[in-house]
Formats: structure tokens, sequence, C-alpha cells
């Protein structure tokens, strides 16, 4: 009789990993930092869609004024996830029984009291929203920190002076500390000798100070055959990159020239969000000794994400999906790693996560 092999063990959680890696993998994001969850040009006023900050659904809305409000994402009623209803004025209505709710996520109306003379008191959460260089921020942690922590200041795409910059998206079936290490990782310009956004990297900076990991290479940067015809590299340094991992977040600046940031989204064990911001300070003109006017940067910039920056960045998801693919078979197998900046972003995120932990331990005992 023939007996079929049992399916191998799930990766461990945090609470049981052995190694670092293993930790890093089964980790969240720290709660109590603003995190972007959506380009605030997909969400018309008057919709509202659901996002997920690490497995705690979000439903997110747009009033008709062109306000945005973001509340927990469920009718207390019978538990329906609002981001089904519809938005009417600055309320979010139950698509089931009708019941409204605030910005405040306060209900607000019950189409039927059945003879009560009053409204009952009740609340979901309620999560502090921003709106900046194009995309929609969350605070998903203690509200009395939303104050003191900031979005990141990009003045670059602030001010009558901005850079040009068009936010590009996607999903990736694979864990936020991977997507991490790939951004950062120049180890693998093998993936992209199709595209070359670098070549021949060395490490020349690992260097971790509190919760930013600073890196920097010597690498030619826009290489690629079609990519490199924008660039000025009679007048920029392309041969150096500086990174930092700044905790949660993840930036390049090459030349103070061309820049980037990555803001990830993580959505649970293996789903992640991110959001690139990909800003330059000028594209020249292919084959001519002159720039790209200032007016139509916008408009090339949507066309090198659509025809450049997404196929690369899709090599790079299918990596990370494959690594998490991976991962979940082998995660007992030994982690071996070339580039010693992997361990420095897996050692932050595991350290932030514990923080967090340990907090919310705190927080338990303390209204116990």
């Amino acid at each position: 009789m023939l007996h079929a092999n049992p399916a191998p063990a799930p990766p461990p959680g945090f609470e049981e990993a052995r190694t670092l890696r293993q930790q890093a993998r089964a980790a969240g994001m720290d709660p109590d930092y603003w995190y972007a969850v959506e380009e605030a040009r997909r969400i018309k006023p008057g919709t509202a869609v659901e996002v997920t900050f690490w497995k705690r659904s979000i439903a997110l809305y747009r009033a008709e004024d062109g306000s945005f409000r973001a509340i927990e994402n469920r009718c207390l009623h019978r538990q329906l996830k609002l981001s089904m209803g519809q938005v009417e004025g600055c309320r979010l209505v139950c698509a089931y029984h009708g019941w409204e709710y605030d910005g405040d996520g306060r209900v607000a109306a019950i189409p039927d009291l059945f003879g009560r003379k009053k409204l009952p008191k009740l609340w979901v959460k309620q999560y502090p929203v921003q709106v900046r260089y194009g995309l929609v921020w969350l605070f998903p942690g203690r509200p009395e920190m939303a104050q003191s922590r900031k979005i990141p200041d990009i003045p670059e795409l602030e001010g009558p002076k901005r850079w040009s910059c068009v936010p590009l998206s996607f999903t990736c079936s694979a864990h936020h500390s991977m997507v991490i290490d790939n951004v950062s990782d120049f180890s693998h310009a093998y993936l992209h000798r199709r595209y070359r956004p670098f070549t021949g990297a060395e490490l020349t900076r690992n260097e971790t100070i509190g919760d930013n990991v600073h890196l920097a290479y010597n690498t030619q940067v826009g290489r690629g055959r079609i990519s490199g015809l924008f660039v000025e590299h009679d007048r920029v340094d392309t041969n150096h990159m500086d990174l930092c991992f700044e905790y949660p977040y993840q930036w390049s600046n090459t030349d103070d020239e061309i820049k980037h940031w990555l803001f990830v989204l993580p959505v649970d064990e293996r789903t992640t969000r991110a959001f690139f911001l990909f800003y330059f300070r000028s594209l020249k003109i292919p084959y001519l000794p002159a720039r790209i006017p200032r007016w139509a940067m916008t408009t090339v910039l949507k066309f090198a994400n659509r025809l450049l920056i997404s196929p690369l960045l899709s090599e790079d998801r299918v990596a990370v999906e494959a690594e998490q693919e991976g991962y979940e078979k082998h995660w007992d197998a030994p982690p071996i790693e070339v580039n010693p900046v992997v361990r420095a972003f897996q050692k932050v995120t595991v350290r932030k996560w514990q923080e967090h932990l340990a907090r919310e331990a705190e927080d338990v005992n303390a209204s116990g």
C-alpha cells in the first residue's frame, strides 16, 4: 500500500523561530509609524476600499468632500466589512442594515431603532490619515504617537520647484523582510542583466545606527541600453550609490540627482504591498546635449514607469515570490548569506518587532 508523503511542516512563528532568518521571516512591523496604504489617485471621492496592516482589516474611504477617513473594517451589528458599503457625504454606510459610521468611527445613525428613543453610543477604532507625495498614509499604532512620529520628509517632492515623481505600487506574495533584502542587496545584479539598473557592486559601507542601516556601493548605475540614454553620465557620478533601511522605510541616493523611496505595507507573513517613489533632478533627451523640460518630466516618468521601471520591478517580484515559496519548503535549511547587509536588516527587523511585542505585553499587564 502506497503512503503519501506527509506535508512539510510550516515555517515557525516568531516565538518558536530559532535562527535570525526564521525570526525575520515571521516578524511583523512596528505599528507606531506612518504607513503608505494606497495611491491617492486610485480612491475617488465617494468610494471605500479595504486595506490591511499585518492582518488588521481597515476601511479606508474618501468622503464626498474629498477628505480621507479610516476606521476599523467591521460593522458592530453583524460584523460585515464596512468597505463593502457605500459613502454618503462624510459617512460610511454598512451594506447590510444601513448603519452609518462617521470618520471618528462613531455609529452616527441606525435607520430603524425599533422604538428606542436614543441612539446607542457605539464606536469602532479610528485611524489617523494623511495624504502626502500622492500616497495615503495611516497610523495603525498608539494614537498618542501619531503626532510625534513623522512621515519622511522629502524636500525634493515639495514646493514650487519640486522634482517630478509618479508613484508606483504593486502587491507581492512574499514577506516584507524579503522585499527589503531585495532592494538593498546588490549582489543580485544577475537577475537584472537585461535592464542593468546597477552592475559591478562593491559594498563600501555597512553601518547600523539606532534603527537605521546605512550602506553604500561603488556600482555603475543606469547603464541599461534604453534607460542609460536618459542619464547624464558626464555630469552625474553614477558610479556610487548610498542607501538606507530607515526603519520601516528604505531609500537610495545617487549623487543627489537620482533618488527613490520604498514604503512597504506588511499585510501578513506572505503578502506585502510596495510603494515606490522614483524621482530625478533632471533627465536628458537621448542623443542630444539637452535636458527634458521640467513641464514634460511627469509625462516621461509615466512612460518610464510603464516601459522600464515596472518590468524591472516585476523581475524582483517574481524572485522574492519564488524565495517565499522556497523558504516555506526549506525554512529549516542553514541560512547562507554572502552580503552582510542582509543580516543587518534582519537584526533591526527582529529587534523592532520584539520591542513592539514587549510593549504590548506591558499594556496587557497594566490593564489586568
